[in-house]
């Protein structure tokens, strides 16, 4: 096949699929551009997942009349002061976002500047450009997107839900409002009031989208290097969620999902929260503009950094160090403890399902017990009778080390292994009726972000038939009034939060028995045994012993491993004894 040229609406359809590949991207993109224009409040409206409508007003600076055709066409901006792309200084820059939204949608955009009598609009469907007519309208910008990608069919035909679609758009104006607070933002769907936020300081914005509950518990952060500051708020090692969701990072007031800044976090935590679980953090970072390279990466999500290595290391170190600075035992949550009852016992009436196959059920002990790392007792049960032996000791209050019959050694991941019983045990009760539940004595309210309180809401009835009961409570709160039985003593805020990013990360999409196997998952979680705390050795045996009578407790609900065997070949091979 020749080479040739393409048509020119065919290059600006390819470029508008660059540009904007979903609703969130045009989303994004007008609101950069009403905040690169000064404004001081923006209003998102967003219909039917913002395939149907999207519509962003601004207060900002507003397009004059003679410049308004010039707006839409592809590669003018008034956002470079030269033609050498460093120091950038703004959001947008590369001209693309109005030019592919009109390619791939029906736009419509008035502006008024101050200082023009009345305000000017023109239209832009599938790429044909309407003329500049004047219309009444109040000073700044305002943009109507209709029937997205109606032009691209192809490409409407990859979209998510419209649940999922709008998820993403929320998050979207989420960052920006995360990255711009001293802006007043509002954001409605479908008609409904999301958030109506006044211009305020970043702890009060942090609080409004992050929930105040919390806003208590993070720690303020600053620190400076070389001309790069970097300050923010992180959550402490005992405040962590199931996902990444709550991580924002915005870098000369731009938000990013960069792969730099979000290592740095992870090594900073890495010894400090428990593998699985990720730190919360929201993080401003100010440098010098031709120290940053923004334009690696179409929507401008990703950095490159002059020096990445100081970077590296001043969000490392800083955070360390706040990690390592005194508790304030003022703003710390209450620690509640069972109290510790008498040893654990165990015994070995079987179930009868169990006793076809020889094992036993046993309830594990939750007593506190300080002893050395590792412990070597008389064996209490004779190895040859098990699959996994009989226990030995604890390896850094997290492996439980056994001995089977055949000599080998067997090595459990403890909470690993009981995150894997506890979801055995749910999935077992909610197949045979539903799940057993325990009355809260007092409900407990959790502030959360209005998009996760509906979702959760919308999916109580789901989540009763798992033993959780809530019930909204009031704007952006959820009221919980039980939980599974199965999970004891669990913090149920932290629960609920978990449940919460569980379900947005699955998304509307996923069928409704995947997601709440997830959140089975997540709550089997909250009740296991963790790494790190020490166990007796009855209560190492009883585990042991419910894992012989569980299904599939080679693998926790996650995948890892529960269990590894070293035969005496292989620490002959490992000590190079073989052969």
């Amino acid at each position: 096949m020749p080479i040739r040229r393409l048509a020119p609406e065919t290059v600006n359809r390819i470029a508008a699929g660059e540009v904007i590949e979903r609703p969130a991207a045009a989303v994004k993109e007008l609101v950069e551009n009403a905040l690169d224009a000064g404004a001081r409040r923006i209003a998102v409206a967003i219909a039917g997942g913002g395939i149907a409508r999207i519509e962003v007003t601004d207060d900002g600076n507003g397009i004059p009349e003679i410049e308004l055709a010039l707006a839409i066409e592809r590669h003018a901006t008034s956002k470079l002061a030269d033609e050498a792309l460093i120091r950038i200084a703004t959001l947008g820059f590369r001209g693309e976002a109005l030019p592919s939204i009109g390619a791939a949608a029906r736009l419509t955009l008035i502006s008024r500047p101050r200082g023009q009598d009345v305000a000017a609009r023109i239209t832009v469907a599938g790429g044909a450009v309407g003329e500049v007519a004047p219309v009444a309208a109040p000073f700044g910008t305002r943009a109507i997107v209709e029937d997205l990608f109606y032009a691209t069919p192809a490409r409407r035909k990859f979209l998510r839900s419209t649940a999922a679609e709008t998820a993403a758009c929320v998050e979207a104006v989420r960052h920006l409002a995360l990255a711009a607070p001293e802006v007043a933002f509002a954001l409605s769907i479908d008609g409904v009031v999301s958030f109506d936020l006044p211009a305020q300081d970043r702890r009060a914005r942090v609080a409004a989208l992050y929930g105040r509950g919390e806003m208590e518990a993070l720690v303020p952060i600053e620190a400076v290097r070389e001309g790069v500051m970097l300050s923010g708020f992180i959550g402490p090692a005992s405040l962590t969620r199931a996902t990444a969701r709550h991580q924002n990072f915005v870098v000369n007031g731009r938000p990013v999902r960069d792969p730099l800044l979000r290592m740095a976090l992870r090594i900073a935590y890495r010894e400090v929260i428990p593998q699985g679980r990720h730190p919360v953090a929201a993080l401003w970072l100010d440098l010098g503009h031709d120290r940053l390279d923004v334009n690696v990466h179409p929507a401008k999500a990703e950095l490159r950094f002059a020096e990445p290595d100081g970077v590296r290391s001043l969000v490392i170190g800083a955070i360390q160090r706040a990690l390592a600075a005194p508790a304030d035992l003022a703003q710390a949550p209450a620690l509640r403890l069972a109290p510790r009852g008498p040893a654990p016992s165990w015994s070995y009436a079987a179930a009868p399902a169990q006793q076809a196959h020889g094992f036993a059920e046993a309830e594990i002990g939750f007593g506190l017990d300080l002893k050395p790392v590792m412990r070597r007792q008389e064996l209490p049960e004779e190895p040859s009778e098990y699959p996994l032996g009989a226990p030995i000791g604890q390896i850094l209050d997290t492996y439980i080390l056994a001995l089977a019959g055949d000599g080998s050694l067997v090595l459990v991941d403890q909470h690993a292994a009981h995150e894997r019983l506890t979801e055995e045990r749910l999935r077992a009760e909610r197949d045979a009726g539903g799940i057993a539940r325990q009355g809260l004595l007092a409900p407990v309210p959790v502030d959360l972000p209005a998009d996760d309180a509906a979702r959760l809401l919308g999916s109580a009835s789901a989540l009763a038939e798992l033993g959780l009961d809530i019930e909204g409570f009031g704007p952006g709160a959820v009221l919980i009034r039980a939980i599974p039985a199965a999970l004891g003593p669990a913090d149920p805020a932290g629960l609920l939060r978990d449940i919460a990013d569980t379900m947005a990360e699955s998304g509307e999409a996923t069928a409704l028995s995947a997601r709440l196997d997830a959140v089975l998952a997540r709550m089997a979680c909250h009740r296991s045994i963790r790494a790190g705390r020490r166990l007796e050795i009855a209560e190492m045996a009883a585990l042991l012993r419910q894992m012989e009578a569980t299904p599939r407790a080679q693998t926790c609900p996650h995948g890892r491993p529960t269990v590894l065997k070293l035969t005496r070949g292989d620490l002959e091979r490992m000590f190079g004894r073989a052969g």
